[in-house]
This record gives structure tokens, sequence and C-alpha cells, in this order.
């Protein structure tokens, strides 16, 4: 019941800042739209940030879902990062489409956009080590600190999300297939040709 009630609120809150915008919704507004009182909403949440930080977490919750079985499959280490490149840039285009007016205050809000990275990053990176393990031990890759690797590929990934989101690439004719292609050739030409140059 406590589980269903926090999910509920998370839900509706998703809602009705996609609707109406983080800045414009009340934690009144989600307490009543949810069907339960505001002492309870307190509760579960000690204040509207806190609420969007779970909205936050709940919808990165699905992109690790997905990566995950992505890391788990019968693949080659090779093929994984492909998939998990796709993925990455596919979903979380479409939680921020679906959620409208949230997209909008999001981005203009460089703390929110950092701080959701930061989360996400500390999540993501034990997944690509994973494959990125995966592929020193099966020979395919030439690589000497996973980690930072981990890391790297990470961050770089996340530096596409912006432009992959608002399609502002296709501007120079680099449409959804070549940037996937190009980000995951970039990347496992790095590990497999120049690693053994880094540290």
């Amino acid at each position: 019941m406590v589980k269903k009630t926090r999910e509920r609120f998370i839900e509706v809150a998703r809602q009705l800042f996609a609707r109406k915008g983080v800045e414009n919704t009340t934690m009144n507004d989600i307490a009543s739209a949810s069907d339960k009182g505001r002492r309870t909403i307190y509760t579960y949440f000690k204040s509207k940030r806190d609420i969007f930080n779970a909205v936050i977490e709940s919808e990165t919750d699905q992109l690790l879902h997905k990566l995950r079985i992505i890391v788990a499959k019968p693949v080659s280490p090779e093929q994984k990062l492909q998939e998990y490149v796709e993925c990455r840039l596919k979903t979380m285009r479409e939680i921020v489409s679906r959620n409208g007016s949230l997209r909008a205050g999001f981005f203009r809000d460089v703390r929110k956009v950092d701080r959701a990275r930061a989360q996400m990053s500390k999540k993501e990176t034990p997944l690509l080590m994973d494959i990125l393990h995966e592929g020193v031990d099966n020979g395919s890759f030439n690589i000497r600190n996973v980690k930072e690797w981990a890391i790297i590929i990470t961050n770089c990934i996340h530096g596409l999300d912006v432009p992959y989101i608002r399609d502002s690439l296709s501007e120079y004719g680099i449409d959804d297939d070549k940037i996937k292609n190009m980000v995951s050739e970039l990347i496992l030409n790095g590990i497999r040709v120049r690693s053994h140059n880094m540290r």
C-alpha cells in the first residue's frame, strides 16, 4: 500500500509537471489530483524538489531496465555497445518528449540537468563496465582502465542528449541512424585500435 501510494504521487506529479510545468504545479495540486490529503503527500516527500527528483528517477529507471537487458544479451560486446548507444539515445528522447512542459523547464535549468546526469552516470557506468570487461576478457577490446573508459564513454553519450533530443544535428545531414553508427564506431575504434596508448 505504501509503495503504491508513493508511485501514485510520482505518476500524478509527472503528468502535472508535463502539462503545467514544475513551477506552476504545487504540492496541493499533486495531492488533490492523487485523491489524497496534503498531509499524506508530505509523509512521502518533503518538498516539490523531492518529488521532482523522484519523477526523474522513476523515468530513468525505465532506461536503466532497458540497458540492463542489453548488457545481459548473449551477443558480442561490440554489438552490445552499438545497441546500448542506440537505446540510450532513443529512450532519453522518448522520456523527454513524453514529459512536455517538464522538458522545457528541465532544459532551462542547467543545474537540474547536471544533477540528473550525475545520478545517471553513477548507474550507467557499471553497466558499461560490464560490457567493456567482457570485451577485454574475450580479447575484443584493448583497455587498461575499464572504469575510466566507462566514465568517459558515459559522459560522451550524455553530451549528445540535448542535440539528439532536439534533432539539431539533422541540419547538418546527420540523422538518427548516422549518429548511432558514428558514436558506436568512434567508441569501438577507440577501444579496439588506440586504447594501447591510453592508461
